[in-house]
């Protein structure tokens, strides 16, 4: 199961660099494809439980970096306004 890296564009300019455990992020986000924050939270918070559904269907436990991730993004998203804009400006495979 590959795991990849997503790269976050949040709307002050900083950028995050993001895991998820499986491809299952490439079926919910776009690359440079412009979100409002309640929209890239749900999604991403979808694609994140989707992959953490998929350890669990392969190994029996879920994956709790899935869930740190998605926790972590719940969390920045409180600095921002939910209409305000977010990019994914890259997703890539991590490294083995």
């Amino acid at each position: 199961m590959p795991a990849m890296h997503f790269v976050v564009c949040w709307p002050d300019g900083s950028k995050d660099t993001c895991y998820s455990p499986s491809t299952a992020i490439e079926k919910h986000l776009e690359v440079n494809h412009p979100y409002t924050l309640a929209e890239f939270v749900t999604l991403s918070t979808r694609a994140l439980d989707e992959a953490s559904e998929r350890v669990k269907a392969k190994f029996g436990y879920y994956c709790s970096s899935a869930q740190d991730q998605s926790a972590v993004i719940v969390q920045k998203a409180r600095q921002f306004t939910a209409q305000q804009q977010v990019i994914v400006e890259k997703i890539t495979p991590v490294p083995v």
